[in-house]
């Protein structure tokens, strides 16, 4: 008798594959390496947030729009929530911290889920920038989201005179596509950005072991 014929059942495909799937969601925290991490803020952290970025205040106003809005421990807290609240999983906050020390923060900005893009922002206490941890903090961040959440495109915008931040992405190989005129109000006045992209075969090639 004709044996009968086992059916093979197509694997299920998640996202991309399928789009109606979920959406990965990125890590809560992250290793860069021995004694430098990056992980989400929770509101027993709002203290040590504030102290940092009052600490640096004069320093971060230079380029970052956003320290007036930051005026108190509160206000961090408030961001917490928010961010907490939110609960879309896409953009996040993270804590870069550098032996256990709260040196600065890492963020997703935004994730365009359809084209499979996401754009990264970035600050450092002054005392701990010029050693190479931003650059860290945003291989590692870059590494999650197109290896473990299948994005293909990375881009970082950034003032065209914060030539640190610049800095940064051209050490990480991202090239420089254009620049935006007047694209931020920086509290009294417009400043264009430059912005940096690279995709995840572009980063793969320029990171191969």
């Amino acid at each position: 008798m004709p044996q009968a014929q086992t059916k093979v059942m197509p694997e299920p495909m998640g996202w991309p594959e399928d789009p109606d799937s979920p959406r990965p969601e990125p890590a809560s925290s992250l290793l860069v390496e021995d004694g430098l991490e990056i992980t989400t803020p929770v509101e027993r952290d709002a203290e040590e947030l504030f102290i940092t970025v009052d600490e640096n205040r004069s320093y971060l106003r230079e380029w970052l729009p956003w320290l007036d809005d930051v005026s108190s421990v509160d206000d961090e807290i408030a961001m917490i929530r928010s961010m907490a609240e939110k609960n879309d999983g896409y953009d996040r906050i993270y804590l870069i911290r550098h032996l256990g020390e709260l040196v600065g923060v890492i963020s997703l900005n935004w994730v365009d889920w359809s084209n499979r893009s996401f754009g990264l922002g970035y600050w450092v206490s002054q005392a701990s920038s010029g050693h190479g941890i931003i650059t860290k903090a945003c291989s590692r961040l870059i590494n999650h989201c197109f290896d473990d959440l299948s994005l293909h495109r990375s881009v970082i915008e950034v003032a065209v005179g914060n030539y640190p931040s610049r800095a940064v992405a051209e050490r990480l190989g991202m090239r420089l596509e254009g620049v935006s005129k007047d694209r931020e109000w920086l509290y009294d006045h417009f400043t264009d950005s430059a912005l940096y992209a690279i995709t995840a075969p572009e980063w793969k090639s320029l990171n191969q072991d």
